[in-house]
């Protein structure tokens, strides 16, 4: 029986001829990630265990998840994590003025690569699938082995095999791909699976659509997400990372779970109700409730064809009177690059905010805590009870085309209903 795609990266980082699903293999690692909340218990367990960093030009620290500082506790925890960066000659370490949300971040400093075995610990590691890398979260003691050793151990996944028909119609993007998805397979329904997307519908797909899908693949619960490499990831990389690609394609006799076949034509917006992704409706299941924020940025929508589509829609326009509209470029070129187009003026003139690169409201950090009642449609990944603020908020996940449109009309909207 042939390989998916993952099980080819993790058997050549293993160094074995083949892989099988549910084996158990220790693999190298290409790079290891932690951000200011990862990084300190990481770095702890690590001088517990008397160890120390086998290879600094193979680790990630981005400073993103309370930075700008929020508090005391943490500036503490930036601080230990900038003294160990420095102890350790740490190569790439992200602080304020040069850091933006990591799973941004990496893929546009070159810092990952397709065919690349990559850890990190966070959630959201799954991301870099997108340009055809292995990619999942661990926890922090297995990112402080990972530190020391440059290698982790996995459970070789099993794979569903989504194959993607079509293309997008307007104002629906990758966004609301990845939400319709969760929404048919459950929150559960990819538990410690490769997701693989394939078929002639991946080239209608830009690069940020294919980061927006595979960062959310942990939302279904998967180990992983990715995507075949193409032309498109091929110009995507060429243009960001130094390091040659290795590409690794699916055997023809490769083993899924399941197949799912999905028509891009058929998608609409789609909005994750709360309190769980999972929790997806359509424009005609939308009702008239007031929101009181929005938020597009984060790892999953602050790229700059996310600040484009919002800008599309604010252009002109102003923010509804009862809502806060805060905009979080992911990163400092992505913030540079919005300036520059003029979307930062477009945004200010609307009546938003401009945040610096951060986490911030994603994760109820800060920059946009959400008190007692309140509703906010937002860009990022997650609509847990209390995730955004007070157990009482309400979070609606949604693409930047339709946040833009209930900033606006201070309901749940699409351009089209303006």
């Amino acid at each position: 029986m042939g390989m998916t795609m993952s099980q080819k990266i993790l058997a050549a980082h293993a160094h074995l001829d083949s892989v099988k699903a549910g084996q158990l293999i220790n693999a190298d690692l290409d790079l290891v990630l932690a951000n200011d909340i990862t990084a300190p218990v990481a770095i702890n367990e690590m001088k517990k265990a008397g160890g120390c960093v086998l290879c600094k030009d193979k680790i990630a620290l981005v400073m993103d998840h309370f930075t700008p500082n929020k508090d005391i506790k943490a500036a503490e925890q930036v601080k230990n994590t900038r003294a160990f960066a420095k102890e350790q000659e740490i190569t790439h370490f992200y602080d304020v003025g040069k850091m933006g949300i990591e799973h941004a971040l990496l893929p546009e400093q070159g810092l990952v690569c397709a065919g690349d075995c990559v850890i990190g610990a966070d959630s959201h590691t799954c991301t870099y699938g997108a340009i055809g890398a292995f990619s999942t979260g661990v926890g922090s003691t297995d990112m402080a082995a990972g530190m020391m050793t440059q290698q982790c151990w996995f459970k070789v996944p099993s794979a569903i095999k989504f194959v993607l028909k079509g293309a997008l119609a307007p104002f629906v993007t990758g966004k609301d791909v990845i939400l319709h998805i969760i929404g048919l397979i459950g929150v559960d329904g990819a538990l410690y699976r490769s997701m693989e997307f394939v078929g002639e519908g991946v080239k209608a797909l830009s690069i940020d659509d294919r980061f927006t899908i595979c960062n959310m693949a942990i939302e279904a619960g998967a180990k992983n997400g990715i995507f075949p490499v193409d032309e498109i990831t091929l110009s995507y990389l060429s243009e960001h990372c130094k390091k040659t690609p290795v590409v690794y394609e699916a055997d023809e006799d490769a083993e899924y779970e399941r197949t799912i076949e999905i028509d891009l034509s058929a998608l609409k917006p789609t909005v994750s109700f709360p309190h769980l992704p999972e929790n997806t409706k359509t424009p005609e299941e939308w009702d008239d409730r007031d929101i009181h924020q929005v938020v597009i940025g984060s790892c999953t929508n602050g790229r700059i064809s996310d600040l484009r589509q919002a800008a599309e829609v604010l252009a002109d326009r102003q923010v509804h009177e009862n809502v806060r509209c805060i905009i979080i470029p992911a990163t400092q070129e992505i913030y540079l690059q919005a300036i520059r187009e003029g979307l930062v003026e477009t945004f200010i003139k609307a009546g938003a905010i401009v945040s610096a690169p951060t986490c911030g409201p994603c994760l109820g950090g800060h920059m946009g805590i959400l008190a007692a009642g309140e509703r906010a449609v937002s860009t990022t990944n997650r609509n847990f009870v209390g995730r955004m603020g007070h157990i009482t908020s309400e979070v609606y996940l949604a693409s930047p085309y339709v946040a833009a449109a209930s900033a606006v009309l201070g309901k749940i909207a699409t351009p089209d209903m303006l």
